[in-house]
């Protein structure tokens, strides 16, 4: 079986643009992001999977998706059997979404989990998912010295980390290169274009000349040449890609492929609430905010009612910041978390919360990341399918390239 089927692998080769290889396998070079809390579940990830794209699951708090896992982590205790519980449960999640994504994309495609180096369970969840037979384990939100050890006995799973300089690059090849392993491909993040938490030590950052891809793309192919890298790590370029123009323009600086996280999450297929789509397609980049994460990373996102009134609030909340014995929500989600810390220039609310309001599609309280650049329809919900053949085609494109 083709992982692309004939009809796009048809389109694809009418296409100015390359196809993508990896581990020897033919795939349109589009990997669609991994989007948490619950944004790109089975059914997206799934979906382009199966149309011969990389799908991609988000490993965060999974089972918000399984009525009966959120039923048995409801109502618990405020102490450490709620967050085993609820570790637990987003474990077995993880293995459920990968099996029902896996069905969908009927081995089509290649399926992903982005699982973040700055959550608590981190190492517990590539775990699950490799041991779930994910194709792909993508990280980001910090740096994946330890990714090879955790996938040693998993020598045909993909890795792939997500950076956003040629020195991360540098860095991240280095380290693995000594326990005898290279990334499989390497997502390029633009901070300054995606959303969501963002590649950058602070707010400042975002606009630094090094993160654009014109630099840092020629900087990382020198670098492979220079290592005596016999095969070349395939780059992905992330952030403000949204159109045929986009995807030739960083394929003519040496990418590989992109990755797309908004124009997916607006999908028919997308499985966040319809509501949450609508905030998205709606947004403007001048209803974007950028402010600093509980995490303690820059973040972008939808300047809706709630973050319009925590940043307002944000300055009082930070001036009494103060360290907790425990997370107030009995999970510790993060493993350094700037309201359960008490770490005062790092945001002060819960993300998981937030995140998971947004999911529901409740305006009032969530917290909606959005990638920069207009849509390419606009504020329309379209399908997975049309969305690829847009990107493949650029016919009937609405509004301009994003970068």
């Amino acid at each position: 079986m083709n992982a692309i089927p004939q009809d796009l692998l048809d389109l694809l080769a009418r296409s100015p643009v390359r196809p993508l290889t990896l581990r020897g396998r033919t795939l349109l070079p589009i990997f669609q992001g991994g989007m948490g809390v619950g944004v790109s579940g089975h059914r997206l990830a799934g979906t382009v999977a199966s149309l011969g794209g990389v799908g991609t699951l988000s490993s965060v708090d999974l089972r918000r998706h399984h009525p009966d896992l959120m039923a048995r982590t409801t109502g618990l205790p405020q102490d450490d059997r709620a967050k085993q519980a609820i570790n637990a449960a987003n474990l077995e999640a993880i293995d459920r979404e990968v099996r029902a994504a896996r069905e969908i994309g009927q081995g089509r495609g290649l399926l992903a989990i982005n699982v973040m180096r700055a959550v608590a369970d981190y190492a517990a969840s590539v775990q699950q998912a490799l041991a779930s037979g994910i194709d792909a384990i993508v990280v980001g939100a910090g740096l994946p010295l330890d990714l090879p050890d955790l996938a040693r006995e998993h020598p045909d799973t993909l890795l792939i980390p997500i950076l956003s300089d040629a020195r991360g690059v540098q860095l991240i090849v280095k380290k693995w290169e000594r326990k005898q392993r290279l990334p499989d491909a390497i997502v390029i993040e633009h901070p300054r274009l995606a959303g969501g938490h963002l590649g950058a030590a602070k707010v400042a950052d975002l606009n630094d000349p090094r993160f654009d891809f014109e630099r840092v793309i020629p900087e990382c192919l020198a670098f492979f040449r220079s290592a005596g890298i016999e095969r070349e790590i395939p780059l992905i370029a992330a952030g403000g890609i949204r159109s045929l123009d986009d995807i030739r323009r960083v394929q003519d600086l040496g990418a590989a492929g992109v990755q797309l996280g908004t124009p997916f999450a607006v999908t028919t297929e997308g499985d966040a609430h319809p509501e949450f789509k609508r905030v998205l397609a709606e947004a403007r980049d001048e209803d974007m905010a950028e402010f600093v994460s509980v995490a303690g990373l820059p973040a972008r996102a939808v300047r809706t009612p709630w973050l319009a009134s925590y940043l307002k609030a944000e300055p009082r909340l930070q001036a009494v910041a103060h360290a907790k014995a425990r997370c107030t929500k009995a999970f510790d989600c993060l493993a350094q978390c700037g309201l359960r810390d008490g770490l005062a220039t790092w945001g002060q609310f819960c993300i998981d919360n937030q995140l998971a309001a947004a999911l529901r599609g409740d305006v009032k309280k969530g917290l909606f990341f959005r990638g920069a650049g207009a849509l390419p329809f606009g504020d329309q919900i379209r399908s997975v399918r049309e969305l690829l053949e847009r990107l493949l085609t650029g016919e009937g494109a609405v509004g301009t390239s994003a970068a």
